[in-house]
């Protein structure tokens, strides 16, 4: 049975400009997948052009409502939606945004299938395509770009301006200007593995959590801290991970050891709400509190992070936390503030390695379970909408999408 799938036009604003696949994967995906014909609907937004696509003769036009399948990056707009087809985005519906409520009850209403990527997931419960080592690398880099503004000593060219990771790295050779300041990395995920990339590549030496605690060095040094390293069970019980994932309220934080070493914190570990917080907002006026630059990767706004008060745009980065009036001011205003980066859509800032590096995990770990019978129940976990109703997994969103009655 011959089957098409149609990559849509972004249509959210401000437009996304990341795909779910390149021209070179659509080409690679009906290579391998035989019954398989891509489309591409017409768009001026993505980092992709349309005569990229059909120059290796990928049909694109306007009208995709003929397709199979429709697959897309961010939440589509309501107005937008086609009834009775299947389709995959990013909906963050999941956790009862209020902001989708609209967009649930309209897949519901329209008989629409969504699969979510965000929920595909291997049989460990692992997620199989994510954007987060992008994240990891835009996010390192933004970190060091703000550290060098704040402290006068180079100018990195914007990620957002680079044509894509080969052209970030020619920039690399100017963090050669670091004093040797020490950089912590939280987390051990897909996101902290691109932020150590990104170190490692400019030539950042890397040294164990002790001696980054208690030695100095003459060059800049980077450590990586995995929870057990900043985390303690309050009754003083023997570290374990898993109790830690599902006991995270029983935790507290051992943050405060590296506040006193530390210039630069580039924060990429997960963070559940009933965790520590790395450390409290009274904790920045501590005499020997020395974190001056934060990239907050995972832009949790009032999470891990506690001056991370709001999130921030690909055009307008940074702020600044006064930690006297816990006040934020404009970004490096004076010295003696932290300036905080936290943009809440790093992977957008290199779309196309972003695109190929999704579609690379589309291909290999969801395109067989999506276009094959399904066995192991990858494409079944992460749909949260069929027929007009929710699926059995999803039925907590009931009283979510509701609609309100009028007294």
């Amino acid at each position: 049975m011959s089957l098409t799938i149609g990559l849509i036009c972004e249509g959210k604003t401000p437009h996304d400009k990341r795909v779910p696949l390149t021209p070179k994967k659509c080409v690679e995906a009906q290579a391998t997948f035989p019954n398989l014909r891509v489309v591409v609907q017409s768009s001026p937004f993505r980092s992709y052009r349309d005569e990229e696509y059909r120059a290796l003769g990928i049909e694109v036009r306007d009208d995709i409502s003929g397709c199979d399948i429709l697959m897309g990056v961010k939440e589509v707009p309501v107005s937008q939606l086609i009834p009775h087809k299947t389709y995959l985005f990013f909906s963050h519906t999941v956790k009862k945004q209020p902001a989708n409520r609209n967009l649930l009850r309209e897949v519901l209403k329209k008989d629409i299938t969504l699969v979510d990527y965000e929920l595909l997931t291997n049989a460990r419960g692992e997620r199989i395509v994510a954007f987060g080592r992008y994240a990891g690398i835009v996010g390192a880099y933004n970190g060091l770009l703000t550290y060098g503004r704040k402290h006068g000593l180079y100018e990195l060219k914007p990620a957002h301006e680079c044509l894509d990771m080969d052209d970030m790295q020619e920039e690399f050779f100017k963090v050669k200007k670091l004093p040797p300041i020490k950089i912590a990395v939280t987390g051990s995920g897909r996101v902290a593995q691109g932020a150590l990339e990104v170190l490692d590549r400019m030539g950042i030496r890397r040294v164990s959590v002790y001696d980054y605690l208690y030695h100095d060095f003459k060059e800049p040094v980077y450590t990586q801290l995995r929870s057990s390293d900043y985390n303690r069970r309050r009754d003083g019980r023997v570290w374990d991970t898993a109790d830690f994932h599902g006991h995270p309220e029983e935790y507290e934080s051992t943050f405060g050891l590296f506040l006193p070493v530390t210039d630069l914190l580039i924060a990429c570990a997960y963070w559940h709400p009933a965790a520590p917080r790395l450390f409290e907002e009274a904790d920045t006026q501590r005499p020997d509190f020395r974190i001056n630059t934060i990239a907050d990767v995972t832009c949790d706004v009032n999470g891990s992070v506690p001056t991370t008060k709001r999130s921030t745009t690909i055009a307008d980065p940074a702020f600044d936390y006064n930690p006297q009036t816990g006040e934020l001011e404009p970004p490096y205003s004076r010295p003696a503030n932290i300036t905080v980066m936290a943009v809440d859509n790093l992977p957008c800032e290199l779309p196309r390695n972003a695109s190929r590096d999704f579609g690379r995990q589309l291909l290999d770990k969801v395109f067989p379970h999506l276009l094959g019978n399904d066995a192991e129940g990858v494409i079944a976990r992460a749909t949260i909408a069929k027929g007009g109703q929710l699926t059995e997994r999803y039925q907590y969103l009931a009283d979510y999408v509701a609609e309100e009655t009028v007294a």
